[in-house]
C-alpha cells in the first residue's frame, strides 16, 4: 500500500481530537514515545516511514484504539518483535531488511490476529519484478502468506481473492503434510497409527 502520501510533518490538533500521528521523514532513530503515548486511548493511525528505526516497538501495545501502523522505509528486520495488538488491521512495513518470510509472518500472525491488510513490497522477503523475482517466486510468497494469515483481504495492495485463498491453502496443507512424515520417518517413533498422523498434520496447521 502506498501510505507515503500521508503528512510529512506532525499533525497538531487538539489532543481530545487526536486521530493521527506522523512522524515520517525526520531521520528518527528512536520511536519518539514521549508524545505518542500521549495519545494511547484515541490515536489510530500512526506513520514513523522514512526515518532509520530498528528497535523493537514494544510501548505501542499501549495503544489500545490503533488501527493502521505505517513503518515504510526504515532497518527493521525479519527478527522484529512486536507488542500484541489486536486493534491493529493495516500494517505497511514496504521497503525494509526483512528476508526471512517465515519467521517474519509468524510474528506478524501472533500479535496482530485481526489484520486485515499487509503491505511489504521491495523486501527480500517479498520477490516481485520490482526487486528482481521471477512470477513463480511472487506467487509462492503470496500463497504462503495468504496461508499463514487467513484474515488477510489486501496483501501488497493487490486483494485477496477467494480462489487464491483455497489455493493456498490446499499447497499449505501438502507442504505441511510432506514435512510430518519425513519428521516421522526420522523419528521412527512406536505410535505411528494412521490417526497420529492426522492429528499430527492438523495440530502444525
Amino acid at each position: 500500500m502506498d501510505h507515503h502520501t500521508s503528512g510529512h510533518h506532525r499533525q497538531s490538533s487538539h489532543a481530545s481530537s487526536f486521530h493521527w500521528l506522523s512522524f515520517a521523514y525526520q531521520g528518527l532513530t528512536e520511536i519518539p514515545y514521549d508524545t505518542i503515548l500521549t495519545q494511547t486511548d484515541t490515536l489510530e493511525v500512526l506513520d514513523l516511514s522514512y526515518n532509520l528505526l530498528d528497535e523493537n516497538p514494544v510501548l505501542l501495545g499501549q495503544l489500545e484504539k490503533l488501527s493502521t501502523l505505517i513503518l515504510d522505509c526504515n532497518k527493521y528486520t525479519s527478527h522484529v518483535k512486536f507488542p500484541y495488538m489486536p486493534s491493529v488491521t493495516t500494517v505497511c512495513i514496504n521497503k525494509n531488511q526483512i528476508n526471512n518470510l517465515p519467521v517474519f509472518v509468524e510474528e506478524i500472525r501472533r500479535k496482530f490476529p485481526n489484520l486485515k491488510i499487509l503491505s511489504m513490497m521491495n523486501n527480500e522477503a517479498a520477490p516481485s519484478y520490482f526487486n528482481g523475482g521471477s512470477l513463480t517466486q511472487y506467487k509462492d510468497y503470496r500463497q504462503y502468506v495468504i496461508s499463514q494469515i487467513p484474515g488477510l483481504e489486501i496483501l501488497d495492495d493487490t486483494e485477496v481473492l477467494e480462489k487464491e485463498r483455497a489455493q493456498a491453502r490446499k499447497t499449505y496443507r501438502l507442504q505441511q503434510s510432506g514435512h510430518g512424515s519425513r519428521k516421522r520417518k526420522d523419528n521412527s517413533s512406536r505410535k505411528h497409527t494412521h490417526m497420529q498422523k492426522k492429528s499430527n498434520t492438523i495440530i502444525r496447521q
